[in-house]
């Protein structure tokens, strides 16, 4: 196989050092980091212990000699959802939002060959995040993460039409990851929530835009879903025909057949099942899956789709799902990364 650019598009950071939020706002389950001798460091949420992170989770040249390991040199990063703080009050969030987004613009003013970008916004305000969008555009990032629910509003709800439009102006892209996972506090046992829990919070976003008719309003929006688009994909079948059989319940917002929006939007490339990823790529085409990993964590890819070398895949398939699919959702060129 011919060597090609490799840009992983679903990578999380966080600054080494954050401000005590709770005590400086006085409330609230902020995190916080209370860094450890072995290197590592404990996440606080609130008071409680949330789970403990290495140091690739900050440190800009560790991650970049580990993804050299996998012949990948360039990373999308965004924060750690849990960092989305929607619950927060909107002034708060904001604040929050702006530190981790300098954070990162700082990461890729550094590292401008290994490094691209995505921001946060307070969901919960859209003229608080619509601020911060062209703030984010100033500063060097190419678009924002946001959760698969907002306070559990789904993301066909009109108020965040305004940051839709947003991005779709001021050319930012999308990405959708699960977060709040309904049904969490029932589910905990056996890591359901991570485990059932956000591929149906990745189809209930998928679903929502679509019933929601999010595409038809702002048909130049980019947006990825992560973990291969959750359970939407491989479900779509029993969508579409719930889509058919009761319309007046379906398609009361959106009478487009949700399957014509497959190949409209993007997905990231995390199956772990080359089978899953063959049907994913029949569906969507390949310059419509990007390569991701969520690195650096344990239930990614962390061998940065080392699988999908092995599955015999033309050079120009792997090429897209490797850097063109992302180029394309990003806007960006080729060129600036050779």
């Amino acid at each position: 196989m011919k060597s090609m650019l490799k840009i992983d598009m679903h990578t999380h950071i966080i600054p080494k050092h954050l401000p005590h939020f709770a005590q400086k706002f006085g409330y609230g389950d902020f995190i916080r980091l209370e860094h450890r001798e072995d290197g590592q460091a404990d996440m606080i949420k609130g008071e409680k212990f949330f789970r403990t992170i290495k140091s690739n989770c900050w440190d800009a040249q560790e991650r970049i000699d580990e993804y050299a390991e996998h012949n990948t040199q360039v990373q999308v990063v965004c924060t750690i959802p849990v960092m989305f703080s929607y619950w927060a009050k909107p002034q708060d969030c904001l604040e929050l939002s702006k530190f981790l987004n300098d954070d990162i613009a700082q990461l890729v003013h550094d590292y401008p060959k290994n490094y691209i970008g995505l921001g946060t916004v307070p969901m919960q305000d859209a003229d608080l995040a619509v601020q911060e969008l062209h703030r984010i555009k100033e500063i060097g990032l190419k678009g924002i993460q946001i959760g698969s629910n907002i306070n559990d509003l789904n993301l066909s709800e009109a108020c965040f039409h305004p940051i839709y439009k947003a991005c779709e102006e001021l050319g930012l892209a999308i990405m959708v990851h699960p977060w709040n996972m309904m049904g969490f506090d029932s589910m905990e046992k056996y890591w359901l929530p991570w485990l059932v829990g956000m591929p149906a919070e990745t189809s209930r976003a998928l679903c929502s835009m679509i019933f929601g008719g999010v595409f038809e309003k702002f048909p130049n929006l980019r947006v990825n879903f992560s973990h291969a688009g959750g359970s939407f994909l491989p479900t779509i079948g029993r969508i579409e025909h719930g889509f058919n059989c009761r319309p007046d319940l379906v398609a009361i917002d959106n009478d487009s057949n949700p399957r014509n929006y497959i190949g409209k939007f993007w997905v990231d490339s995390i199956t772990h099942d080359p089978a899953l990823l063959d049907y994913i790529l029949k569906l969507q085409g390949s310059k419509r899956v990007t390569l991701g990993s969520d690195y650096p964590f344990p239930l990614g890819d962390l061998e940065i789709g080392a699988f999908i070398e092995k599955m015999g895949l033309s050079d120009e398939v792997v090429e897209d799902i490797f850097c063109n699919a992302a180029l394309e959702w990003l806007n960006l060129s080729k060129e600036q990364f050779l």
